[in-house]
């Protein structure tokens, strides 16, 4: 069975703007709040406004819901009235080029409340690039769950891209809170992120034959500037990024090695990506990544890095002359040793892979928002700290960002609970073995419901499953 285009469609639109709608409650909802509902200054030349968390929230059949505002960050609670005792977090992924703060329900809201499940979101005090607020904001929440409702048996974390990494930061940092989590489509490392979308840009840069700097001209893309580097790379005029040149081809072999090597359905997602998205957001995704390495600049010190980084266009370990004089002629940096603090809050938290509780991830193969290879570094650390044993990662055989399917979601949290209150660990993919990352097959373990995204055009077709 394949994905509906309107599904499809419906996936992308929520992935990308979050939507309040402005009906309210009813008189089931159960009102708590602490603070008034107003403007809250949050960050300095920002005026954070917090929209009403009550605002179209209406309880499911058989179970009750809390909302309201605290401490700055609105908030949503629902609790079925056959309660299993366990409780999930979720936060929301990343936001940008907004003073509002909202809260986004869980993607599988219905299922949870329908298995008993009670959940909790948070709007998080501050937007952007935020991980502490995110999650200082969810704990505070759970806090705020034990004093006004009851005691969970287990507390889950879950999020979406930047709530992945709020997720992985919450089980390092407060093991004894969590008992589990499960970062989907994760930017599971900041820095990495934001280093993927550096190579990105100089890389284009370079083989376009102009210059890079640091930080990204905010108006890179608005300029018209990203046009003319795009078009020194297509192979026809206008047609970047669906007919490639020679040094187009380069750029997509070198982003695709600096982003997790050979793989399926890279080829997919750097179309769409740098494509075929911008039917979706109305400008080129670099305008995106311009924006959000901007917003890093509220970290001290330079924050990215491609010093030592050797870029190639294939998997062979010996450089061809073209790599070699890419490599001489790229723009290059090197990150602050201030701007990151391991183990610890300040600026954007490093993860450092000491986890202590199940983590499971789903992650979409061919998503180039969070680049795949995140899962890759995450795993090395985790292996490097011993604590494999609590780490099971799934690919998703998709390119669209966080797009998941309603069964890929619980099925993959119903084995996160079993795993904690069994201690058997599930199955899961060896994301560290070339072999079996490239092979064409990869991710069809876990990707229940085969991709149809041809309907947009047939260079985006994903190959079923056996």
């Amino acid at each position: 069975m394949k994905l509906t285009k309107v599904f499809t469609i419906v996936i992308i639109l929520i992935t990308l703007f979050s939507l309040t709608s402005s009906v309210w409650a009813d008189s089931k909802t159960q009102f708590i709040q602490e603070d008034v509902f107003e403007t809250v200054n949050t960050k300095v030349d920002i005026e954070y406004i917090p929209m009403d968390p009550c605002e179209g929230f209406e309880p499911l059949n058989n179970a009750q819901i809390y909302c309201g505002i605290r401490k700055g960050a609105g908030y949503r609670i629902e609790v079925p009235d056959d309660w299993n005792g366990d409780l999930l977090m979720y936060a929301h992924g990343y936001r940008f080029g907004s003073e509002y703060l909202w809260v986004d329900d869980p993607p599988f809201r219905e299922w949870l409340i329908e298995k008993g499940y009670a959940w909790a979101a948070s709007s998080f005090s501050e937007n952007g690039v935020n991980i502490t607020a995110g999650a200082k904001d969810t704990k505070t929440l759970v806090e705020f769950f034990k004093e006004n409702i009851a005691t969970p048996e287990h507390i889950f974390i879950s999020g979406e891209s930047m709530g992945s990494g709020i997720t992985i930061t919450s089980v390092e940092q407060w093991p004894g809170i969590y008992d589990g989590g499960m970062p989907t489509c994760g930017a599971l490392d900041m820095y990495e992120m934001f280093d993927a979308a550096w190579d990105y840009y100089v890389l284009a840069n370079a083989l376009a034959g102009y210059d890079a700097t640091f930080p990204v001209p905010e108006d890179f893309v608005t300029s018209g500037d990203y046009a003319a580097v795009v078009e020194e790379l297509a192979g026809l005029p206008g047609m970047y990024p669906y007919i490639l040149n020679e040094k187009g081809e380069q750029l997509k072999n070198a982003v695709k090695m600096a982003t997790g090597g050979e793989r399926p359905l890279f080829d997919q997602g750097f179309t769409f990506n740098y494509g075929f998205l911008e039917i979706f957001m109305g400008s080129p995704v670099m305008q995106l990544m311009v924006t959000y390495l901007n917003e890093a600049t509220d970290v001290q010190g330079v924050y990215v890095d491609n010093w030592d980084t050797i870029y190639q266009f294939d998997t062979d370990p010996e450089l061809s002359p073209e790599e070699q004089a890419l490599n001489e002629i790229v723009f290059r940096i090197q990150r602050d040793p201030q701007a990151m603090h391991p183990n610890g809050l300040k600026n954007i938290p490093v993860n450092n892979g000491k986890i202590s509780v199940p983590v499971l991830s789903i992650h979409g193969i061919g998503d180039m928002l969070t680049p795949f290879y995140l899962e890759q570094l995450y795993a090395q650390m985790v292996a490097e700290q011993g604590a494999s044993d609590f780490l099971v990662q799934r690919a998703i055989r998709d390119f669209v960002h966080c797009s998941f399917t309603p069964e890929e979601y619980t099925t993959a949290f119903t084995d996160l609970v079993n795993w904690v209150e069994t201690g058997v660990k599930p199955a899961g993919d060896d994301l560290l073995d070339p072999a079996v990352v490239s092979d064409e097959y990869f991710g069809c373990e876990f990707t229940l419901e085969n991709r149809d995204y041809t309907w947009l055009n047939p260079m985006l077709d994903i190959p079923a499953c056996p």
